[in-house]
């Protein structure tokens, strides 16, 4: 039974998108194009139900490069519309088109000289006749079986909305890079922000140790910075390799007097590397193929400055 009510609900309102393919005009152009040629930002506003749609559209607006914020029309005839200015662009959503709330405010944005845009479901009414642009997002039927609560017209709004944002982001030309920027506490963001540098081990929580030291003093050193491998060097101070547990845990059973052996007898050489100016998403992407779980940093004479575990990579939110 519910079921068959979900599917009528879906229905209703994929149709109803179908549609509104068939809507877009000029005025979905000139809409864009308003809104990418403001010095300000783009303020939407809405009232009950559209309301949420519009804090919705307004943060995807904010989030792809265009500067947004939500004025609720009634705070906005009790002071609020004191954020907006001349440079803005008003962006109203009603689906009647005669929402009080919002045909109130309509007189002093037009005084402050923003510009308008309608998003509504009544090209002939009031707030559609104010506009300087109107887009229309009318349905058939809401999903509703009274036909009263607001579901598929609000859907068409948030759909309209995100093309308008869309549009909006590639006329910009806006890129990942500009995403992450926007998202730094995301993953995402970080997989497109942070650097290995930013979250390797450093200082006493890399330990190093020459290729000569015996590993009985390793494990110490090891134990100590409480780090879960060494980075082995030459005089030189170059690395050479790594020792890490699952040395220890190998040369266990073949070697008797493991301890007193020197490193560079059961170390991994040639360990794979990163450098400290790479993504840390790129140092995962390593771990995860070669099934490691620790990854020296190395500058450009191929000396450690710095040591990545898997476990830096789980803290910092990238996994």
């Amino acid at each position: 039974m519910y079921k068959a009510i979900a599917k009528r609900v879906l229905t209703i309102e994929r149709d109803a998108l179908s549609g509104l393919i068939k809507k877009l005009d000029d005025n979905f152009e000139k809409a864009v194009n308003a809104a990418y040629r403001i010095k300000g930002k783009v303020i939407v506003t809405g009232m009950g139900k559209p309301g949420f749609i519009a804090q919705k559209i307004s943060a995807t607006l904010s989030s792809t490069g265009t500067p947004s914020l939500y004025l609720h029309p009634a705070e906005g005839l009790h002071g609020d519309l004191g954020r907006v200015t001349k440079d803005d662009l008003v962006l109203a959503l009603s689906n009647s088109g005669e929402t009080e709330e919002i045909i109130r405010i309509l007189p002093i944005v037009k005084k402050i000289g923003a510009k308008l845009i309608a998003m509504t479901g009544n090209t002939k009414s009031t707030l559609a006749g104010i506009a300087d642009y109107t887009i229309d997002v009318s349905v058939k039927r809401e999903a509703c079986p009274l036909g009263l609560a607001p579901t598929t017209s609000t859907t068409a709004m948030l759909a309209m909305g995100d093309a308008l944002a869309v549009a909006l982001l590639e006329k910009k030309g806006f890129k990942e890079k500009d995403f992450a920027f926007y998202h730094p506490g995301g993953i995402l963001g970080k997989r497109l922000i942070l650097k290995v540098s930013d979250i390797m081990r450093k200082g006493r929580e890399n330990p190093i140790v020459k290729d000569s030291t015996l590993v009985k003093k390793v494990l110490v050193i090891i134990t100590k910075s409480r780090a879960g491998s060494a980075s082995v060097v030459d005089k030189n101070g170059r690395l050479v390799g790594i020792f890490t547990d699952g040395d220890l845990r190998r040369h266990l059973e073949t070697e008797p007097d493991l301890i007193n052996k020197k490193v560079s007898c059961v170390m991994t050489k040639g360990p794979t590397t990163i450098k400290a100016g790479r993504l840390a998403a790129e140092a995962f992407d390593i771990l995860r193929s070669k099934k490691i779980d620790e990854l020296p940093v190395v500058d450009d004479k191929y000396r450690p400055i710095g040591l990545l575990d898997v476990q830096d990579l789980l803290k910092a939110g990238l996994v």
